[in-house]
């Protein structure tokens, strides 16, 4: 879709939303739920279900400020989180539940037209079947979406939502004989009937379910990061609120007899309620049908997009827009699935499966933001942050519900997934994504065993880059920089090994002595929360040393990718062995990053300053990701990141856009404020311009080469007045998503 059909901002995904909430449910069956619940009932009912809601609001709202969501809403989150063909087993029912649920509201519509029917009854004689209404009223809708689209669409549904608010409004302000009466309290309101709350819930429950509606619209949006989290949040706790009151209202309105057993009771308590309540189901419904009749399709167009069908033509047809940029081949094809159901004219049976479908997806989604809150990736940065245990709380309340409100129906639609899945994967067999799902979670927890059990590593491959690093030190008990470094980047994106090195051979008294060492740095390192690895090593110097350590497995079943030198600027030994053995860490294919320091100690209530220049083609996006890497640890919560890049002053301000792009769509937590380009002039090297600008940062990070390292030598890394400066050198360049 081309930009200029991305004409949406948050207000569609709101309305979607709040339309599809405040549906046919509300009208038609909760003067039935208070009546058979009480009004504590059904408020528990209330927070039970947005248990599951608020929990999948929020986890929609972090995973789509994470990576840039296109057209399918919820389905393409799930896709990108999950992998294409377990995805597409969740889309795919999750279309259908779509597709079954514009037929749900317009038969649902029909019933506002009840007095209607009743008239022609007593009158006449004729029993009409609802038919009558519906097919028409889906004819309609179906012209209406062929031939306008989404813009006609959402205009429709803002003049429908209006009607619904002022239903709503004349509801709130109508009176009763029985409220006169009523000596209702909430606070003396009592529970009934409990043994039938799960029977109540699988009827109450599909008025919560609209909360996802506006997500389906991500492909027509121009910002889906800003809109899908306000919209979507917002609806559902006005939602939420809304469904509170209107059960106050009931409750203090209608006897239990009356709501029982009138199914639009709320038309006895509205002023003109005749009218105005079978106005506002009509609105609410055929509102609710709008925005199903808007998101399925894209939905379908989504998978198809994705070849998740047998068949490519199948695919190609599916996944097409027409002029104006609408899906309209899919939207054809549901208006057929509606079509065939409205024609049958009862979806209760039906629409008990769209629940678990809908249930399902909500726990995949809060399940997935769990497992990127766990797995912590440095990839996973989304501004828009909600919490590990809301989602757990998601993931496990739509799991039980499901079983609670119908076992046979829960084990049918699991089932039903099951074989959706293997024929997806049975035609798609090198779409693998299952294996991955718990892949940043295991890192984890292999990290953490490791470092609390200190044995039993484990192989494994994993793609995204993230630090795996090994530090090697013969200056461990009195120099702690290079741990602390170290301690930085395996604090929550990173993983990694410290060795204390012993210099000699291996013998029974020396073995004896690198086990109490060891013992003795664990002690010394825990005092400062490690989250790093610790051994020692035993070997005859320190070029044998790196050759066994380059050698080692990682922690956390990853291969090592980065070697860390520690150097202090009063020890020229130290520095004199890294230059010799540079090359040894680089035929390994090893980041290798140097850090150096004097009788200051690295200030972490300074700024870290990050300088580029033209020659760090390689090494400056690692430089970035280790300067956010850093940042992210408690110690430097009060800094700053500070980016300096010297170019050419021909080239300045597309260094500029180009480095100010990258941080934007890299999510990072750089303003755009503390990004500086400065002019490369003739005369003045890099190293002056450090010293004049960051002799306060609390830590500075630049690159060199290893062709310049062969030439210069230790002129690279002499002359510096900075506290601490880390030296880095990528042996490819990283990418940052």
């Amino acid at each position: 879709m081309s930009d200029k059909t991305k004409a949406f901002g948050t207000a569609p995904v709101f309305f979607t939303a709040i339309s599809t909430i405040l549906g046919a449910i509300l009208f038609l069956r909760f003067g039935f739920g208070v009546g058979t619940l009480g009004f504590w009932g059904v408020i528990l009912i209330i927070l039970v279900g947005h248990l599951v809601t608020v929990p999948t609001a929020l986890a929609i709202s972090e995973l789509a400020t994470n990576k840039r969501v296109e057209g399918g809403g919820e389905y393409f989150i799930i896709s990108r989180s999950f992998g294409l063909n377990i995805g597409a087993t969740i889309g795919i029912a999750l279309y259908l539940s779509q597709a079954i649920s514009v037929a749900f509201y317009v038969i649902a519509f029909t019933e506002s037209f009840e007095q209607l029917f009743n008239i022609v009854k007593y009158n006449y004689g004729w029993d009409l079947p609802r038919q009558v209404v519906s097919l028409p009223a889906m004819g309609i809708l179906a012209l209406l979406i062929l031939r306008k689209g989404a813009n006609m669409g959402v205009k429709t549904l803002y003049a429908i939502v209006g009607i619904l608010a002022v239903s709503l409004v004349m509801f709130f302000m109508g009176r009763t004989e029985y409220a006169d009466i009523s000596t209702f309290n909430v606070f003396k309101a009592e529970f009934r009937n409990m043994d039938q709350f799960f029977f109540i819930f699988a009827i109450i429950f599909p008025a919560f379910t609209g909360m996802t509606a506006g997500v389906g619209l991500s492909g027509d949006l121009k910002n889906p990061a800003k809109s899908i989290p306000i919209g979507t949040t917002v609806a559902t706790l006005v939602g939420m609120v809304v469904y509170v009151f209107i059960s106050w209202k009931l409750a203090s309105s209608a006897s239990e007899v009356d709501l029982l057993n009138k199914q639009l009771i709320m038309g006895d308590i509205a002023i003109a309620g005749s009218i105005v309540v079978p106005i506002g189901l009509a609105a609410s419904t055929i509102s609710s049908a709008i925005g199903s009749i808007l998101v399925a399709p894209r939905t379908l167009q989504a998978l198809a997009v994705d070849q998740s069908f047998p068949n490519r033509h199948v695919n190609n047809y599916l996944g097409a827009n027409d002029k104006k940029g609408e899906p309209k081949k899919a939207a054809i094809v549901t208006i057929v699935i509606a079509f065939v159901f409205v024609a049958l004219g009862n979806v209760n049976i039906v629409a008990r499966i769209i629940s678990m479908f809908f249930m399902v997806t909500y726990g995949s989604l809060c399940l997935i933001s769990f497992l990127n809150h766990f797995g912590s990736s440095p990839s996973y940065r989304p501004s828009f942050r909600s919490r590990w245990y809301f989602s757990l709380v998601g993931f496990v309340t739509s799991l039980y519900v499901m079983f609670k409100i119908d076992t046979v129906y829960a084990l049918v639609a699991l089932s039903s997934m099951a074989v959706i899945y293997m024929i997806v994967d049975y035609f798609h067999k090198d779409r693998k994504g299952l294996e991955i799902i718990f892949t940043n979670s295991i890192f984890q927890i292999n990290r953490s065993m490791q470092v609390f059990l200190q044995k039993a590593r484990k192989r494994s491959s994993f793609k995204e880059w993230r630090p795996s690093s090994i530090c090697i030190s013969d200056r461990s008990f009195d120099r702690k920089h290079a741990f602390r470094l170290q301690n930085w980047l395996a604090y929550k994106y990173g993983f990694g090994t410290y060795i204390h090195l012993m210099e000699g051979y291996f013998s029974k008294s020396t073995n004896l002595e690198a086990r109490q060492n060891l013992a003795s740095l664990i002690s010394q390192f825990d005092r400062i929360e490690s989250h790093v690895y610790v051994d020692t090593i035993i070997s005859p110097s320190f070029t044998s040393a790196i050759a066994q350590a380059i050698q080692l497995p990682g922690i956390a079943g990853m291969e090592n990718n980065m070697l860390i030198f520690d150097s202090d600027v009063e020890d020229e030994h130290s520095l004199a062995r890294i230059i010799d053995n540079y090359a040894l860490v680089n035929a390994g294919d090893f980041d290798v990053l140097i850090l150096r320091t004097g009788k200051k100690r690295i200030d972490t209530r300074n700024d870290i300053h990050v300088w580029l220049q033209r020659t760090d083609e390689h090494n400056a996006n690692l430089m970035i990701l280790l300067g956010f890497i850093i940042g992210a640890h408690p110690d430097w919560k009060k800094t700053n990141i500070k980016i300096f890049e010297v170019s050419k002053l021909e080239d300045i301000e597309k260094s500029k856009v180009e480095l100010q792009e990258l941080i934007v769509k890299g999510r990072l937590p750089i303003t755009l404020k503390n990004i500086e380009i400065l002019e490369e002039k003739a005369g003045v090297n890099i190293k002056e311009m450090i010293n004049q600008r960051s002799i306060d940062a609390g830590l500075v990070i630049t690159g060199f080469r290893g062709d310049h390292l062969k030439h210069d030598g230790r002129k690279i890394f002499e002359g510096y007045e900075s506290n601490a400066v880390l030296f880095v050198n990528s042996h490819d360049e990283k990418t940052i998503e």
